[in-house]
């Protein structure tokens, strides 16, 4: 990953910055996977631990070619009076690494408990008292909150920032971006 890209969210009066983030980010993610390849990750430079923003910053690692092609599919469309997309720009040769990864919540219990009757044939009661509503569970991490493209139901996108590491670790990114192993530059 030697280039990146970086867009902007603009104040605006009629939108918050998290619902211009989050209308970005679905676009990004409809080009991600139409682009089909797995070499394009992203961070959030404004992230911060005691918040569950992630900030008006986006950044899009990759090579060149890339992020070029990832411009031209139109991942920006009908955005362009809410954001500022910079050029397309070499990564600091002093940049540290981190891996950005999507998190998920084990957050309902009725499907945990559906997935135990299933697995182990046991009734509801049974499923009910070894899985308790209270056991959902609650993360405190920043979100973007996007529309499953199969069903319309919104779901919330739980991202962590790992901490950050002197070598780059090499890998393959989700259609999100995103990967638990594989680090994006960070300066």
């Amino acid at each position: 990953m030697n280039a990146y890209l970086e867009i902007n969210i603009l104040p605006d009066p009629e939108f918050i910055p998290t619902t211009l983030m989050n209308i970005l980010f679905g676009k990004l993610h409809g080009a991600l996977a139409a682009h089909g390849r797995r070499n394009i990750g992203v961070s959030f430079p404004d992230v911060r631990e005691d918040s569950q923003s992630l900030g008006t910053r986006l950044r899009i690692h990759g090579d060149a070619s890339s992020l070029g092609a990832l411009i031209v599919s139109g991942c920006t469309a009908g955005l362009l009076d809410h954001i500022a997309v910079g050029e397309i720009t070499r990564v600091p040769t002093d940049a540290r690494h981190r891996a950005v990864r999507r998190v998920q919540a084990k957050s309902s219990p009725e499907r945990q408990r559906r997935r135990l009757m299933a697995r182990r044939g046991i009734d509801a009661d049974t499923a009910r008292q070894t899985i308790p509503d209270c056991a959902a569970e609650r993360l405190q991490l920043p979100y973007l909150i996007l529309a499953s493209k199969s069903t319309g139901a919104q779901f919330r996108l739980f991202i962590e920032h790992l901490p950050i590491q002197q070598q780059a670790v090499e890998g393959e990114f989700t259609a999100y971006g995103l990967s638990a192993t594989a680090t994006v530059p960070w300066f």
